[in-house]
């Protein structure tokens, strides 16, 4: 039985809980891969193209992936070149190089903080550009419960003077992250969002690529854990971001982009598992379930 991710809520949900557990796993692989490739935490150049080279392949995968299913080498048509330029400048190119440049001068727990400010940004800005996603008081107590449960995962960051030039460009990026879902929603009406996903995360990832290596980046390719561990970043990107696209075609931007509370806390947990960071906590509990129910609380939201 084929399951519609459009008329189906449970799926829906179901699969952006999906997204974000798979975006989770990047928090401790994207550390093992810096180990592993001997980066240093402020060779920006170097992180550039790391995070260059897992979007480009991740493009690569879901194109292929494409041309198998169509038997034919999938070029995207003449109407998706330009909702390829956007999403690869903005969500991938744009979103990625804010960040890579920002943690460098900040902390883990304000990255985090301020990154979940996408969700809201996105809530926000879209009955701006979309009649059927109206803003309701549900939705922004969903929102002050999901962003409760950031800070406290994350104890509130450290916010203060010798941290705000990070903490600037991380909000910019999280600015590109809410404008990328955004601009998903609009561009796949009519599209397919997996062909758009593939070519725009080759673009973004080129461009990455190619911002690390004029900053002085390099990575031994020689390094087979290395190696293996970004082509397992390639294919979780590959993975979520195609379906997370599809999402945002079918559904309310603001309904989908809340789930993204849930990465953090995926990142947190995976994390403790893998790298034996401290995770069993009180916090971890409860941020849990403040942003179970403020995901809730938009998603039971009328007037969409």
């Amino acid at each position: 039985m084929k399951i519609s991710l459009k008329d189906n809520k449970t799926a829906a949900c179901a699969a952006a809980v999906f997204c974000t557990l798979l975006w989770g796993t990047a928090f401790p692989f994207i550390k093992l891969g810096y180990s592993a490739f001997s980066v240093e935490s402020g060779d920006i150049g170097s992180m550039l193209l790391f995070a260059g080279l897992r979007f480009s392949l991740a493009g690569i995968l879901v194109i292929c992936f494409l041309c198998a299913k169509s038997s034919r080498l999938a070029l995207p048509k003449k109407d998706e070149l330009l909702p390829i330029l956007l999403l690869g400048t903005v969500q991938t190119t744009g979103q990625y190089l804010f960040t890579y440049c920002g943690i460098g001068y900040t902390t883990g727990a304000n990255t985090s903080i301020i990154t979940a400010c996408a969700s809201f940004i996105t809530v926000l800005a879209a009955p701006l550009f979309f009649k059927n996603d109206r803003l309701t008081l549900l939705k922004l107590i969903g929102c002050a419960l999901g962003f409760g449960g950031v800070l406290v995962i994350n104890g509130c960051g450290g916010f203060a003077l010798s941290t705000l030039f990070g903490d600037i460009l991380i909000f910019c990026s999280t600015v590109f992250a809410a404008g990328g879902n955004l601009i998903a929603k609009g561009v796949t009406k009519g599209r397919n969002p997996v062909s758009i996903t593939g070519y725009q995360l080759l673009l973004g990832g080129s461009l990455l690529t190619a911002s690390g290596l004029i900053s002085g980046g390099r990575l031994d390719l020689l390094n087979a854990q290395g190696v293996l561990i970004l082509l397992w970043l390639a294919v979780v990107s590959a993975a979520a971001f195609s379906l997370w696209t599809a999402l945002l075609k079918h559904h309310p931007a603001g309904k989908i982009a809340v789930f993204n509370l849930l990465v953090p806390v995926f990142g947190t947990v995976l994390s403790g598992l893998m790298l034996g960071e401290q995770v069993w906590r009180f916090e971890t509990l409860l941020s849990l379930i403040l942003i179970s129910a403020g995901i809730i609380s938009v998603n039971i939201s009328r007037g969409d």
